[in-house]
C-alpha cells in the first residue's frame, strides 16, 4: 500500500497543469466580478493617480532658506526709562533675521545693580488684605533662614541670585528671615508685569522671505513677487489678493494662530508659522505657490500655569567714573516665532507610472481570485463549477471521459441538491 501512494506521488510530479476557462452562468458571482473590477478600476484611477499622482516622481528633499525684517517704532514712558523710543534694534532679538526670532512685548527692568552683598529676597507684599511689608523669601525656599546656621557662607541659593554669606536677615519682631547673599544687588523684582509694555507690537510688520530648491528637478522659486516696483513691498500686506507679498502684521499672526495679541504679549508665548510648498512640476511654475498656516506652539491655557509664558535675561553693562561695573538687568517677555519651511514636488515619471499599473493588474488578478473562491466553494452549487473547472484528462484511456463519476460533465439537476 504504501509503495502504491509513493509511486503515485512519483508520477504526479510528470503531470502538467494547463489554464481551463469556464464561462459560469451565474449572475450573482459575475455582478459581484463586476463590482470587484470597478472598485479596484476606482481606486487605481481616483485615489492611485488623481489624488496621490502616481505617475509621478516625487522630491521631498527641500533646500530652503528663510530671512526675516521687521519693522515698527513705539514710545513707552516708564519710572524706570523714563521717555524711551522703541525700534527694531531694541526689540529684535536675535538683529540677523533668521528663521526663529524674538519680539520682545514686556520688561522688568532693575536698574544700577553693583556687585555688594544684599537680602536674597527683599520686601515683599504678602498675599490677601493689605499688610504692612515684611521681610520674607517665600519665593526662594533655600533662601530661607531662622539663624545665620541656616546660611551657610559660600553656598550658592538653589534658583537663587547669588551666594550666601553666613548670615541671616530679619526684621525686627520677625522669626522667619532670608539669607544675605553676595550678588548683583538689588536683586531682581520678582512682581510679574500687569500690562504689556509694548502692546502696540501688533502693528508692527514682519517680512519673511523664503527660497526654496528642489535639487531632484532643480527647480528654484521664492516668495516674493518678481517685480521692479520698489514701492510695492513698502504697500502692501499679504492677503489673498497679494500672496506673493509675505509682510505680515505680528497682531493678525496671533490672531490666526487662534490667540489674542494682548494676553499674549503680557508674559510672552511661541507661534508657529508653517511655508507649505506642494509642487505639480507638470504644470506651469506659476501653479507652485507658497501656503501659510499659523498655529500657537506653546500652552494655549498657558495663562493657567506657573510655566507660562516666554522670557529670558540680558543685561547692559556701564562702568562709573570710579572705574566700578553696574549694569541694568532686563527681564524681557515676548512672542517668539518659528518659520519652518517644507514641501514636495512631482513631475511625470515613466517608472512609477508603469509600476503602479502593474500594481492595478495584480490586484485585478486578485479580484477574480477572490470571485473563483465564491463560486467553486461558497456557493450551494459549488460542487458542479468546482468539477466543471477542474478535469483529469489521461490519454491511456478514454473511460474517464465518460465515467458516471464527478468529473464535471454533470448538468446541476443531474446533481440535484449537491
Amino acid at each position: 500500500m504504501g509503495q502504491v501512494a509513493w509511486k503515485g506521488l512519483f508520477l504526479s510530479l510528470f503531470d502538467y497543469k494547463t489554464e481551463k476557462y469556464v464561462i459560469a452562468k451565474n449572475k450573482k458571482v459575475g455582478i459581484l466580478y463586476r463590482v470587484v473590477q470597478l472598485s479596484i478600476l476606482a481606486y487605481l484611477v481616483g485615489w492611485v493617480f488623481v489624488v496621490k499622482k502616481g505617475y509621478q516622481d516625487t522630491d521631498t528633499s527641500l533646500q530652503s532658506s528663510v530671512i526675516t525684517k521687521l519693522k515698527g517704532v513705539a514710545f513707552t514712558n516708564t519710572s524706570e526709562l523714563g521717555e524711551r523710543l522703541w525700534d527694531v534694534a531694541d526689540y529684535v532679538i536675535p538683529p540677523q533675521g533668521e528663521n526663529v526670532f524674538f519680539v520682545m512685548t514686556n520688561l522688568i527692568v532693575t536698574p544700577n545693580q553693583r556687585q555688594a552683598t544684599c537680602p536674597e529676597v527683599g520686601r515683599i507684599e504678602l498675599p490677601g488684605p493689605p499688610t504692612p511689608t515684611k521681610l520674607g523669601s517665600v519665593s526662594i525656599p533655600d533662601a530661607l533662614c531662622y539663624k545665620d546656621g541656616d546660611c551657610p557662607a559660600g553656598q550658592a541659593v538653589v534658583a537663587g541670585n547669588g551666594v550666601k554669606t553666613g548670615r541671616c536677615l530679619k526684621e525686627r519682631d520677625s522669626i522667619r528671615g532670608t539669607c544675605e547673599i553676595l550678588a548683583w544687588c538689588p536683586v531682581e523684582k520678582r512682581s510679574k508685569p500687569k500690562k504689556p509694555l509694548l502692546a502696540s507690537a501688533e502693528n508692527f510688520t514682519v517680512y519673511i522671505k523664503n527660497s526654496i530648491r528642489f535639487p531632484k528637478f532643480k527647480f528654484s522659486k521664492m516668495n516674493v513677487l518678481a517685480t521692479d516696483n520698489e514701492s510695492y513691498l513698502k504697500s502692501c500686506r499679504y492677503s489673498t489678493e497679494h500672496p506673493y507679498c509675505p509682510i505680515f502684521l505680528l497682531g493678525n499672526i496671533v490672531r490666526w494662530a487662534g490667540s489674542d495679541f494682548h494676553e499674549m504679549a503680557l508674559e510672552g508665548g511661541v507661534i508657529g508659522i508653517q511655508i507649505e510648498w506642494n509642487c505639480d512640476l507638470d504644470k506651469a511654475p506659476s501653479e507652485c505657490n507658497p501656503h501659510y498656516s499659523f498655529s500657537r506652539l506653546d500652552n494655549k491655557f498657558a495663562e493657567k500655569s506657573i510655566s507660562s509664558g516666554y522670557n529670558f535675561r540680558f543685561a547692559k553693562y556701564y562702568r562709573d567714573a570710579d572705574g566700578v561695573d553696574y549694569r541694568t538687568l532686563f527681564k524681557a517677555y515676548g512672542i517668539r516665532f518659528d518659520v519652518m519651511v517644507n514641501g514636495k514636488a512631482g513631475k511625470f515619471n515613466i517608472i512609477p507610472t508603469v509600476i503602479n499599473i502593474g500594481s492595478g493588474l495584480a490586484l485585478m488578478g486578485a479580484g477574480a481570485f477572490f470571485c473563483d473562491l465564491v463560486l467553486l466553494y461558497l456557493i450551494k452549487k459549488s460542487n458542479f463549477y468546482r468539477g466543471k473547472k477542474y478535469e483529469e484528462v489521461k490519454s491511456s484511456s478514454r473511460k474517464s471521459l465518460s465515467s458516471p463519476t464527478l468529473n464535471g460533465n454533470q448538468s446541476p439537476d443531474q446533481l440535484g441538491g449537491l
